[in-house]
């Protein structure tokens, strides 16, 4: 379902002379539906970097990234917003919305992007807030002005609104009280059982070991120095 294979990447320090300096180089795994693979390393190795590259928001210098058939490394915009909208979702650490939007549209809305109606978006979405224990006073507020636990278990929330057959997980249990923590790893359970192939970041090793059959150090992927 995702196939990395021989991905680089350098960034350009445009304030410094356009200097570039390779961060990652023969990045190179295999996720299958079912699975989730950990990213592990030292921070600073390229684990979020990595993570970037396969949902499209930094631009790979060489190599393919292979997400349901679609080649991330060398889509145009409009096939990767369409990638996002049904195939790959992303549960991030921040929650970035627009403000004054209402948490339960918030959740909704990658369910009514692909077309499903309303009503049943909206109830969906409830049903997810209130397994993550988010008080229903609080659904027709804006989650900006929620706590950091409030605003995790929301983008985990919007996250798993829409059955996406790719997921990427940034920290999904960082924040969170060992109750919501229980609950978001029976989440990921859900999704594996149902087919999903899963990369995440968990510095929380128990939950590493818990949801991922195996992990990936991207630190075999820094760039070697010349001697």
């Amino acid at each position: 379902m995702i196939s990395i294979e021989n991905v680089s990447k350098s960034f350009v320090l445009h304030n410094q002379g356009a200097a570039r300096i390779p961060v990652m180089e023969g990045a190179t795994l295999a996720v299958a539906r079912g699975e989730c693979v950990a990213l592990v390393g030292a921070s600073g190795a390229g684990k979020s970097t990595l993570m970037r590259m396969i949902y499209g928001n930094y631009l790979a210098a060489a190599g393919r990234i292979m997400v349901g058939g679609v080649d991330v490394a060398q889509a145009a915009p409009r096939d990767i917003i369409e990638l996002r909208r049904h195939t790959l979702g992303f549960v991030s650490q921040f929650l970035r919305v627009v403000p004054r939007v209402p948490t339960l549209a918030v959740v909704a809305e990658p369910l009514l992007a692909v077309g499903t109606e309303r009503a049943v978006a909206e109830a969906r979405a409830a049903e997810l807030l209130a397994r993550l224990n988010i008080p229903e006073r609080l659904w027709l507020l804006s989650p900006t002005t929620f706590s950091g636990g409030e605003q995790q278990r929301v983008n985990i929330a919007r996250g798993f609104a829409h059955e996406y057959p790719a997921l990427l997980l940034d920290e999904p249990t960082a924040s969170l009280d060992p109750v919501n923590r229980e609950i978001v790893l029976e989440m990921i359970a859900g999704a594996k059982a149902r087919g999903a192939a899963i990369i995440g970041i968990f510095h929380d090793a128990e939950a590493r070991m818990r949801v991922a059959e195996r992990e990936v150090d991207v630190t075999a992927f820094t760039p070697r120095v010349a001697a």
